[in-house]
């Protein structure tokens, strides 16, 4: 990575996505083979993309054992996310409850998704409306500023054209929606096998069986990476874009 467009560094975010977006995806399931929204050389794009925002072993050498956004999964987050109203008769908009299977042998309650009432679902057509542009707006520029295919080039010219003034805006969407499908709950369709939780240590949502009283207050270490650290980051990525 380069220093104009910001890595996300692992605990900074934690919690930032976490029950936030939309789709399904069981955290043991396989990862989807197909796109709903993109078309192949979009997906292809857009998971290059959010692989330069928070790149995995595949993509940075130095990030070995720290699962990124192609590992979790995150380009089909996205996908899910702009094809969410699409195909199902209850929008897999909002995770049901009260708790997951994660911590009890019952069925995967949050993946019963609650029904949406008519004044919420135009809310969310117009919102998704705009990003699904916004997107393929997007794509389109970062390969013109490649030349004809953003996947075609070289990591750091990748990041050379994502910190490009424009591609600002979608620089921020995509920013926010990288850390969604890294941290978020797996039902909405990103953090493939709970591998952002892993790596940041989250243990992910603790009922039916909660917490002991020891864990509460057993401290696990100091933050690794401290606020002052975060604030410089986020000050660094507003000046990317």
């Amino acid at each position: 990575m380069i220093s104009a467009l910001p890595v996300i560094p692992v605990a900074a975010v934690l919690g930032a996505g976490a029950g936030v977006g939309v789709g399904v995806t069981a955290c043991s399931a396989p990862p989807p083979s197909g796109f709903r929204f993109f078309t192949a050389h979009e997906g292809a794009v857009v998971e290059d993309a959010t692989a330069r925002i928070a790149p995995g072993p595949a993509d940075d050498p130095a990030e070995k054992g720290h699962p990124g956004a192609r590992e979790a999964g995150v380009v089909h987050y996205i996908d899910t996310l702009l094809s969410v109203l699409d195909t199902k008769a209850t929008p897999e908009v909002f995770a049901g409850g009260p708790w997951s299977s994660r911590h009890t042998s019952g069925p995967d309650m949050m993946a019963s998704f609650i029904k949406l009432d008519p004044v919420t679902e135009i809310a969310w057509r117009k919102r998704i409306a705009g990003w699904q542009r916004r997107y393929r707006q997007g794509v389109a520029n970062l390969d013109k500023l490649a030349g004809g295919d953003y996947t075609a080039v070289s990591k750091t010219q990748q990041d050379k054209y994502l910190a490009k003034p424009a591609a600002s805006d979608f620089l921020s969407l995509l920013f926010e929606h990288t850390i969604e499908g890294l941290y978020a709950n797996p039902e909405y369709g990103g953090n493939r096998g709970q591998q952002g939780w892993k790596d940041i240590g989250y243990p992910g949502d603790s009922q039916p069986r909660g917490y002991t009283a020891d864990e509460v207050t057993r401290s696990d270490g100091p933050d690794p990476v401290g606020k002052t650290a975060i604030v410089a980051e986020a000050l660094k990525f507003l000046g990317a874009i």
